[in-house]
């Protein structure tokens, strides 16, 4: 089991950013969208009931102008009331059947959207959490919230306003012009003449907003970027009084946000007033065109042209099939790009699913018990390429022994623990524990055995008990207790209100840094870790709560292999091994008074150093 949280939360370069939150690419990408269309084959007859009530939906948008057709034609002008009430009738049944239709296909392709998304989310947050910290290094937090969260939106987006949507709107306008045509094609040619500048109007909206939708994502990810860094390090700016300067900065971010958001709408507010406007010629002409026909008739009622006959009735049904027509084609190019981002989101969201930077798990080994041999074998590491952070490490630990390591900052200390949970993976060399290379281990398996401690303690926002027991199952609030007891907890947890129920709040804010490192050592006591390590684990608390720990490490190491790191030279004199590390390379090994008969060595000099600034004459 691994306690170690460390993260980084870095501001990407705005190059960077901008490169992670563009859009590139078709409105539909075949090769995605199965991709994508794999998560709804557990809803299949979902999707089938969906497409199906679209198809119905597009058949039904005619019936209306037809129904009202015959009416005029056959009832209204020929004064038959009983007839007329029969129709109105059968509109208002048709009516509430459209209604019930619309309602279950909004219904339908909303849950099928949002069952889709959950499932996403399961297995993109299954996918970060087994990243290895290399990635999460050179990723910005913000931009990975905003996958798991706006961009995973976009796809439920797909299945509600995009392609299902498009399909049903297509459909409807290609049965309306058929329909029109049918009825009568003179009258439907004449009146659709404005009918291809719609179309080119339509196009280089849907041009247009998609550019402008392109730059709304990217400062979506540019604004939560800002805001988690922000806010995870408000600390620091209050420490600093730095919160007019970095309001400033907020302020920057936040315009252009707005000043793409304005961008997307100001394409809308020219967009619809020319629909409208071809709307109104489409009416215009219809309007002309029909009544110059009926007007010119001998007749009162029917006029035959060229033996094509034309009926007020005919006029109505025009006219309520325009607006039919221009409903679904004032939404089409929205949809368009609602169906292309929800592609370019479906694309982020793989390529993070499809990240390698996982641990390897091919290993199968699960012994029933681990004795705690630990050897380093000619271990090369390196974070980027070869610029190698630790050279040719050589060391054995054998099972139930100490060993310590010191050194300056950037020596290798983390580094060397970090590759024992395969947080990242060795260039070269080997690491075995018990004889077995760590690679052979299942992942889970080597890391539920490897407790680790380290100075900056994270908490979540929930209860003292499931913070300590993580919400494992197998652990009761008895051995939680029992751990606190040994560790010498119980007592400051016993008077928190709540006791072990006290809800701690985000990343432990209510408690004091020595009262959350106690929490991290009652959780690494409570898994029964067969390896220990401790990562600056006594760094930041006080002399009071120092005593405590040191008393709750020396219960710890009872029995368990341990690999300690402190900067404080007096925490580690009883080492069974220490090992001073110097960019990377070992450059003494020994105990404690071995290391200092060293004339002008590393640890005798790092000794000294530390005695002097604490103002202290050392007697040897």
């Amino acid at each position: 089991m691994s306690n170690n949280t460390q993260s980084t939360s870095k501001a990407p370069p705005p190059a960077g950013g901008a490169r992670a939150a563009a859009v590139t690419g078709k409105a539909l990408d075949w090769k995605l969208l199965g991709r994508v269309m794999h998560y709804v084959k557990p809803y299949r007859g979902t999707f089938i009931l969906s497409v199906f009530l679209t198809i119905f939906l597009a058949g039904n948008g005619i019936l209306q102008p037809i129904l009202i057709q015959k009416t005029v034609d056959d009832y209204i002008l020929k004064d038959n009331y009983n007839g007329m009430v029969f129709m109105v009738e059968l509109m208002i049944g048709q009516l509430l059947i459209q209604t019930v239709a619309q309602y279950y296909q909004t219904y339908v392709t909303n849950w099928l959207g949002e069952s889709v998304i959950r499932d996403l989310r399961i297995d993109i947050f299954n996918h970060i959490t087994s990243l290895r910290l290399k990635y999460f290094d050179r990723t910005p937090i913000g931009v990975l919230i905003t996958r798991t969260v706006s961009d995973l939106e976009t796809i439920a987006d797909i299945f509600s306003e995009g392609l299902i949507s498009i399909m049903g709107d297509m459909l409807l306008v290609l049965v309306v012009i058929g329909f029109m045509l049918f009825k009568d094609w003179k009258l439907a040619l004449i009146t659709l003449i404005p009918m291809p500048l719609l179309l080119l109007s339509t196009y280089v909206f849907k041009e247009a907003i998609k550019s402008s939708f392109q730059e709304v994502r990217t400062q979506v990810a540019h604004l939560n970027t800002f805001l988690a860094e922000h806010i995870s390090g408000i600390s620091v700016i209050q420490y600093f009084a730095r919160e007019d300067q970095e309001m400033r900065k907020f302020k920057a971010v936040n315009k252009k946000y707005r000043d793409a958001n304005i961008r997307s709408n100001w394409y809308y507010s020219i967009f619809f007033p020319v629909v409208e406007i071809l709307f109104a010629v489409c009416m215009g002409l219809l309007v002309w065109y029909g009544c110059k026909r009926i007007l010119s008739s001998h007749q009162m009622n029917v006029l035959s042209t060229g033996g094509t006959e034309i009926t007020p009735g005919v006029i109505t049904a025009f006219i309520m099939l325009l607006n039919t027509l221009f409903r679904p084609i004032r939404q089409l190019a929205d949809k368009f790009n609602t169906l292309q981002m929800g592609m370019v989101g479906a694309d982020r969201i793989f390529k993070v699913l499809d990240t390698d930077e996982v641990a390897v798990n091919t290993g199968t080994q699960k012994p029933k018990k681990l004795a705690g041999e630990i050897e380093f074998k000619n271990v090369w590491f390196a974070y980027n390429d070869e610029n190698w952070v630790l050279k040719n490490i050589n060391f054995h630990v054998k099972p139930g022994k100490t060993l310590a390591l010191v050194g300056a900052t950037g020596a290798g200390k983390s580094s060397t623990i970090n590759i024992l949970n395969r947080f990242y993976e060795i260039g070269k060399g080997n690491v075995n524990i018990d004889g077995v290379d760590i690679r052979d281990y299942d992942v889970n398996f080597l890391r539920s055995h490897i407790a680790t401690v380290i100075q900056d303690v994270f908490l979540f926002t929930d209860t003292i008990a499931n913070n300590i027991s993580l919400n494992n199952p197998d652990i009761t609030l008895e051995q939680v207790i029992a751990a606190a007891k040994d560790v010498g907890a119980h007592e400051f947890i016993s008077r928190l209100p709540g006791g072990y129920q006290y809800n701690v709040m985000e990343r432990g804010s209510t408690l004091s840094a020595g009262q959350a490192q106690l929490i991290s050592f009652i959780r690494a006591l409570v898994y029964n870790p067969t390896i220990l390590v401790l990562d600056e684990a006594t760094s930041s608390v006080d002399t009071e709560t120092e005593v405590l720990i040191q008393n709750a490490i020396s219960k710890l190491m009872q029995g368990r292999t341990a690999i300690v790191i402190a900067h404080r030279l007096s925490t580690i004199q009883n080492a069974d091994k220490i090992i001073v590390l110097d960019h990377g390379e070992i450059k003494e090994t020994g105990t404690h008074q071995q290391l200092l008969k060293i004339e002008n060595g590393f640890y005798r000099k790092l000794y000294d150093l530390q005695f002097n600034s604490a103002g202290i004459t050392r007697v040897d």
